[in-house]
């Protein structure tokens, strides 16, 4: 009985494999970024900019604009001259649970939102440094689609000594007509982030006039 309790123990306190630790804590850690740069924007260690103030920090104020949203969604819309440093990027990894999760992704996901299976892409903060000059003096307003994945970019930033961050509120899909003014892509900024099959009732809603 002793002996089957301690096995039992040693069973139980076996230590993960180093992969899969790496994946736990980066998803733990993943899930906290975007309460953390809440935290920021409330004390106001980074600001917070609505769409329709944002030609004026990006004018008047010297800010630079980043987007980390995906190459498929900068495709759609962008903002002429904006940086650009994916947040996520496509997942190529083709192992059997990769493949499994990229099927339940297409079935309840991708088809309605034209939304590719991603990972993190694990050199951001780098690739900022790179697009920057390394300088933790740039200013910068951090913007992706929805608001959620440039909070989680702004948390990053912050933690590696950026102090000159703000953050676009709601992302480019709280945008107007206007906000930007040197727009580039088939799509309106707004609507970028909208895909498959959400993007052919959008075309429908916009032919009959529904929306605009």
């Amino acid at each position: 009985m002793a002996m089957g309790a301690a096995a039992a123990a040693s069973t139980c306190t076996r230590p993960a494999s180093p992969g899969l630790a790496r994946r736990r804590v980066r998803a733990q850690a993943t899930s906290s970024w975007a309460g953390g740069a809440e935290a920021l924007v409330r004390s106001g260690a980074v600001r917070a900019v609505r769409p329709r103030d944002a030609a004026e920090a990006l004018g008047g104020e010297g800010f630079r604009l980043l987007d980390v949203r995906p190459e498929w969604e900068r495709a759609r819309a962008s903002v002429r001259g904006s940086v650009h440093v994916p947040l996520f990027v496509g997942d190529d990894d083709m192992g059997p649970v990769t493949l499994l999760k990229k099927w339940v992704h297409l079935g309840y996901i991708g088809l309605w939102t034209g939304q590719a299976f991603t990972k993190m892409n694990e050199r951001f903060v780098d690739d900022v440094a790179a697009a920057v000059d390394g300088s933790k003096d740039a200013k910068l307003l951090v913007a992706c689609g929805e608001g959620l994945r440039s909070l989680i970019a702004v948390r990053m930033l912050h933690d590696d000594g950026y102090r000159n961050l703000a953050w676009l509120a709601g992302g480019f899909s709280k945008c107007a007509d206007g906000d930007f003014a040197d727009v580039e892509g088939e799509s309106k900024l707004q609507y970028a982030t909208i895909g498959g099959a959400s993007y052919i009732f959008l075309q429908i809603l916009l032919f009959l006039g529904v929306v605009k």
